[in-house]
């Protein structure tokens, strides 16, 4: 996900450039961590980074100082929801290529399935946070079962428990995953299978590649 996020999204794009602001951060962190025991190194890497011109250097510049604006309520459990719900779905295809699958996730509503939406304000997406943890080719984050499901459907249930404030808001929130094979075609760009054709890209990659022409 990180690399579609690097090389598929348009440069100036807010995902691939959060993506950028969040790898910079924890770089600082961990130069910054190791850098009592190991100088020198510390200093060459810092000296190098190219987004920091004229350093004073990782010493004269203080100790960690992560802003406050990471700890952004429930947003921990909801990363920590979404990857147990990856967990199932790759479970269920047994060390086949996650990308070849697009994934159903039904939550009955209440927090946890509000915690998808901050991940996922769409219903059906192939380029939200969401999917990108799940690492499928597309998600659809449903309330109830879609009609359709067969009878012989794999779906694979599971619970988890959200803990926020400390302790104070606790609850137990089931889940269903559905892995489907996709429909579509690989786009010969960013490869997760969301093309009509395997020799056109994906609507995404069409119009980065559009907006990359007019300028």
């Amino acid at each position: 996900s990180l690399s579609c996020r690097l090389y598929c999204e348009e440069e100036k794009d807010p995902k691939r450039r959060s993506c950028q602001t969040v790898l910079a951060e924890a770089l600082d962190i961990v130069v910054r961590s190791f850098a009592p025991i190991l100088p020198h190194l510390a200093e060459e890497v810092f000296q190098h980074l190219p987004y920091k011109k004229d350093s004073e250097g990782v010493f004269r510049t203080g100790w960690i100082n992560a802003s406050s604006a990471w700890k952004k309520p429930g947003i921990e459990e909801a990363i920590e929801g979404a990857c147990a719900m990856r967990d199932s779905f790759l479970g269920s295809i047994s060390g086949k290529n996650a990308l070849e699958y697009e994934v159903v996730i039904v939550i009955e509503p209440g927090l946890l399935f509000e915690l998808m939406e901050a991940l996922q304000a769409e219903e059906t997406s192939s380029v939200s946070q969401l999917n990108e943890i799940m690492m499928a080719s597309q998600t659809t984050l449903l309330t109830e079962l879609p009609k359709e499901t067969s009878a012989d459907a794999n779906i694979i249930k599971g619970t988890f428990l959200i803990n926020l404030e400390g302790g104070d808001i606790r609850e137990e929130s089931s889940y269903k995953v559905i892995a489907l094979p996709v429909a579509k075609a690989k786009c010969p760009r960013c490869r997760r299978y969301t093309s009509d054709s395997s020799s056109t890209p994906c609507p995404r990659c069409l119009k980065v590649i559009a907006g990359r022409g007019s300028t």
